[in-house]
């Protein structure tokens, strides 16, 4: 069996900020408790929103900061893959909660759509000023360590779409104090719960894809066999299976069957071209390989074992 790692993949886990998250992580717990007092003190169902909207900012900021640490493990002889699915599994239960809140969120919406209640929209307003400019520099702290880190990108869209639906609570305050439009207040919850529930889908379709190693969207496997079948002394590419182990690793393994029966050292070569070509081309980091010749199995690319 040829097995090749190519490492080349980027290092999402080298330099993270630790010190930036914690910030981060501390702003949004503070910013979180002070919108819960103060919507159920001013009655403002948007703010309350609001205010779960930023605890599963902590959430996402938590599980980042737990994950770069966990992910940093060794692997061991009991965990051969070290804790490289931490946050994918973390992220899997995450979007399933934050969806069956957001549905829960729609149905107290509409309640307050056929009762209106009067709100005080002064602590709407500095509340959201707060989670404003809470949520503003949390983003500026995370935004450097975004461009090269998939995990602190996710932590960084999460805050700026939430420093936005606080832009939107303030709007709404802003309606109710000088235009008594109190029907706002359920209107931008069904709005946030709405943009809630289009996040946390997205989050749980993607985590349950790598989780149920579904080949990944942007990998042709019809491509990459035809490709790889083009390189001489390559019969039949067959048996293959593509995954995502996390953000950063799509491993591969397939059956090669060989022209020739060629020695290691030339497989060796072939197996390094391989390699090459999956890496560059397909952005496949992990290869593993089982070379044949003329042996009789099925030659079906996809096998279910």
């Amino acid at each position: 069996m040829g097995h090749g790692h190519s490492h080349h993949h980027s290092h999402s886990h080298k330099d993270v900020n630790g010190r930036n998250l914690l910030i981060s992580i501390i702003l949004n717990i503070a910013i979180t408790i002070a919108q819960i007092i103060g919507g159920i003190i001013s009655g403002s169902l948007a703010l309350l929103s609001d205010a779960l909207h930023n605890f599963s900012d902590v959430i996402s900021l938590v599980i980042s900061y737990i994950a770069n640490k966990l992910v940093k493990r060794k692997a061991s002889i009991k965990r051969t893959f070290g804790y490289k699915r931490a946050e994918i599994l973390a992220a899997f239960i995450n979007a399933s909660t934050l969806v069956i809140v957001a549905i829960l969120l729609i149905f107290e919406a509409t309640e307050r759509f056929q009762n209106p209640q009067q709100i005080e929209s002064n602590l709407v307003i500095w509340l959201s000023i707060i989670a404003i400019l809470g949520n503003g520099f949390s983003v500026l702290l995370l935004k450097n360590n975004a461009d090269d880190n998939m995990n602190m990108k996710s932590a960084y869209l999460h805050l700026l779409t939430d420093m936005m639906a606080s832009i939107a609570v303030l709007i709404g305050g802003l309606l109710m104090k000088y235009y008594q439009v109190y029907w706002v207040d359920s209107a931008l919850t069904l709005v946030i719960a709405l943009y809630l529930i289009v996040m946390g889908w997205d989050l749980l379709k993607n985590s349950t894809k790598v989780l149920m190693l579904f080949t990944p969207d942007d990998v042709p496997i019809d491509s990459i066999i035809k490709d790889v079948q083009t390189i001489k002394s390559i019969k039949n590419v067959h048996h293959v299976h593509v995954w995502q182990l996390n953000e950063d690793e799509i491993h591969l393994e397939a059956h090669i069957d060989f022209i020739d029966d060629i020695s290691l050292s030339e497989f060796n070569t072939v197996l390094h071209e391989v390699e090459e070509l999956l890496l560059h081309k397909y952005k496949i980091n992990h290869v593993n390989i089982q070379p044949e010749y003329g042996k009789c199995d099925t030659k079906s690319v996809i096998v279910q074992d």
